[in-house]
């Protein structure tokens, strides 16, 4: 049942995502419809529901392949003034194609850095997780695709940060369980 509601949960995030990102009413939406970072917490979410590594690898990829078909599914619907046909379902799978493969790669590791996270407080993981978010504003800008809204800029900074400082206490927490327990 958790994988079921995991991925439509996931498909919704996706198509939620690119509907955000034709809201040109809020002019800072598309900068956060366009960030890539709470793409790979959707995968260390859905991994983080599951104790088997295996199983976790295997939902942080489908739900990065369900986000994907929502977001493809919004892009291609009468909401976005568009009609789906195989041309235009295949126009936006070679769009879309380097974030696809990303997502290959992407959806499994972090669903299993989600899942070790879970069950042993496997802090690399999710520092990297962590790490990712508060630093994609920076990482952006060499790449030519800096966030225009300071604003955004600011507040995905501040959530990694969040991240972060609570990927250290907990880990740290865990840390001091374990060894009074030894």
């Amino acid at each position: 049942m958790i994988v079921v509601v995991a991925l439509v949960l996931a498909a919704l995030f996706g198509g939620g995502d690119q509907y955000l990102g034709s809201m040109s009413w809020y002019p800072w939406a598309a900068d956060v419809s366009l960030l890539s970072a709470p793409w790979l917490v959707l995968a260390f979410i859905a991994g983080w529901t599951q104790r088997d590594p295996r199983r976790a690898a295997l939902l942080g990829l489908a739900c990065t392949a369900s986000a994907f078909l929502g977001y493809g599914l919004m892009t291609l619907s009468p909401v976005e003034n568009a009609h789906l046909s195989l041309q235009s379902a295949a126009a936006s799978v070679r769009s879309e194609s380097p974030a696809i493969v990303g997502g290959l790669f992407t959806g499994p590791l972090f669903g299993w850095f989600g899942q070790r996270w879970r069950t042993g407080r496997a802090w690399v993981g999710a520092l990297a997780t962590a790490g990712l978010v508060c630093l994609e504003p920076l990482v952006r800008i060499p790449a030519g695709h800096a966030i225009r809204f300071r604003a955004v800029s600011l507040a995905e900074v501040a959530a990694g940060v969040a991240m972060v400082a609570y990927v250290v206490a907990a880990a740290r927490a865990a840390r001091r369980v374990a060894v009074s327990s030894s």
